[in-house]
């Protein structure tokens, strides 16, 4: 009896599930997935629920192509370093509360391909450090208002190939999605849009809307967003021309693709831009950075009941309501002012008068261009110095350049002319007729010797006519002493 309670003990569906437990307690990898130091993929195994206690060294989880069709509350919480969930190709229909409870690190989340149908606004509570959102090819046909409150951190979000009609634009600010760049939400059946909401959006996100393949309704609103989007180069709008097309009177079989054939929307307001370019004003402004900038919209158009719609070179749409955290305001009469302007303000400025009794509009453009201001090369005290220093030159110039032209100053005596010397009394014997008869004796006691050289005679004449030309007053005495 013992033996058979034995038996039935270990019996081998308790031993299976004995080895199961034990299995699962370690953390180890399942066996129908495959694992790596981080990564756990379980995909393509037709699974229709998750397995049991997944080890919570888990970074990355592959599940996609399963047969999955709900997740309860907490499914993922033993994974707290999970970063990337592919669920693609499964058969979700909607999240339960709570499904990414301790799941605050995932960055990447693949939903794509599935069944879900109402994108409710608890589906993605805690993800705040998610970047990369797929839900295309799915059967969402509303997204709620407060579905991407909290995706603080989100750069790209994919909602194309569905059946979404209304979208929750209101809730895509610069604050609140400051990363995101890329919202697609092609393929989709949406007719018309809360354009002035669309316009709000911050410029990185105008820039990544992908609209193509909708079922928008042909009016000049809808028109006006994209020709301005054209105009910008926008690839979102460049890559699909032919994609973008709408309904006229929302008739299936009247479709046109309003970005080839615009001729439909000449008398739009936008329409009338186009074919009057000169309503467009265009003007350059240079300021000095941190000085306040005033950019009036004065334009062709006259009337009290006009709306302004300034476009900042980032794409931004500005307007009196719009928020935006540029410390940019608009006044009521259209002049937008800029504070203090920064260099990063520098740029092209789109501004849209609009009379709407009329159907009328006109554009002015402001090129602005902020400059730093150049330093001031020399202050006061250092002209001052310079002054001085120039005139302390000039003087030195004055005194050691300038030839003397003053009374005290000794002019430079011409080069001296050797003159040999003579005696009088020699030169009166010579000349003198009467010496020749005096007694020698006499004439001997003072008598002296002179050497009349050859330079004398050769020099004597240019001697005589310098003295003669310098000093012609200049009178011969002839020394007497010694002679009686």
């Amino acid at each position: 009896m013992g033996q058979s309670r034995m038996t039935s003990l270990f019996s081998p569906d308790t031993v299976v599930l004995l080895c199961l437990l034990l299995h699962s307690t370690e953390g180890t990898c399942p066996s129908i997935c495959l694992c790596t130091s981080d990564t756990l993929s379980c995909g393509s195994q037709g699974l229709t629920r998750l397995p049991l206690l997944l080890p919570p060294t888990t970074v990355t989880l592959d599940l996609s192509y399963n047969r999955l069709g709900w997740l309860g509350p907490g499914s993922f919480s033993s994974l707290p370093k999970l970063d990337t969930l592919r669920l693609a190709n499964n058969q979700l229909t909607t999240l339960g509360h709570g499904v990414f409870q301790n799941t605050s690190s995932l960055r990447h989340l693949d939903l794509s391909s599935n069944r879900l149908r109402v994108l409710e606004q608890h589906f993605l509570q805690g993800l705040w450090r998610l970047e990369e959102l797929l839900l295309y090819n799915n059967h969402i046909t509303r997204v709620e208002g407060g579905t991407l409150s909290g995706l603080s951190s989100l750069r790209k979000a994919y909602f194309s190939l569905n059946q979404v009609t209304e979208f929750p634009f209101f809730s895509i600010r610069d604050h609140s999605h400051p990363f995101l760049t890329m919202l697609d939400l092609s393929s989709n059946r949406m007719t018309t849009l809360p354009w002035e909401d669309v316009k709000a959006l911050p410029g990185s996100v105008q820039k990544g809307l992908y609209l193509h393949n909708n079922s928008l309704v042909c009016e000049c609103s809808m028109y006006s967003v994209f020709w301005h989007w054209e105009q910008r180069g926008f690839d979102s709008v460049r890559d699909f021309t032919d994609e973008h097309t709408c309904l006229i009177y929302g008739e299936p079989r009247a479709s046109v693709r309003f970005l080839r054939h615009s001729l439909y929307f000449q008398n739009c307001t936008v329409g009338k831009v186009v074919s009057l370019p000169m309503a467009v004003l265009l003007s350059n402004l240079m300021v000095n950075e941190g000085e306040r900038v005033h950019l009036d919209c004065q334009t062709s158009l006259r009337g009290k009941e006009l709306s302004y719609t300034w476009v900042s070179p980032n794409q931004e749409y500005l307007t009196q309501t719009s928020f935006n955290d540029t410390l940019i305001n608009v006044f009521p009469n259209g002049t937008l002012e800029i504070p203090a302007a920064k260099l990063n303000d520098s740029g092209l400025y789109l501004c849209t008068a609009l009379d709407y009794k009329h159907m009328l509009n006109a554009t002015r453009e402001v090129n602005v261009t902020v400059i730093r201001p150049m330093p001031d090369t020399f202050n006061t005290g250092y002209t001052t110095l310079l002054g001085c220093v120039v005139t302390l030159v000039v003087i030195l110039m004055y005194l050691y350049l300038t030839p003397c032209r003053c009374g005290c100053c000794k002019q430079p005596l011409p080069p001296a002319i050797p003159i040999p010397a003579y005696d009088p009394n020699t030169l009166a014997s010579i000349f003198s007729p009467t010496l020749s008869h005096r007694d020698p004796t006499k004439a001997n006691i003072n008598k002296r010797v002179v050497f009349m050289e050859p330079l004398m005679e050769e020099q004597n004449g240019d001697l005589r006519a310098t003295l003669a030309r310098e000093q012609p007053g200049l009178q011969w005495e002839w020394g007497t002493s010694g002679l009686s």
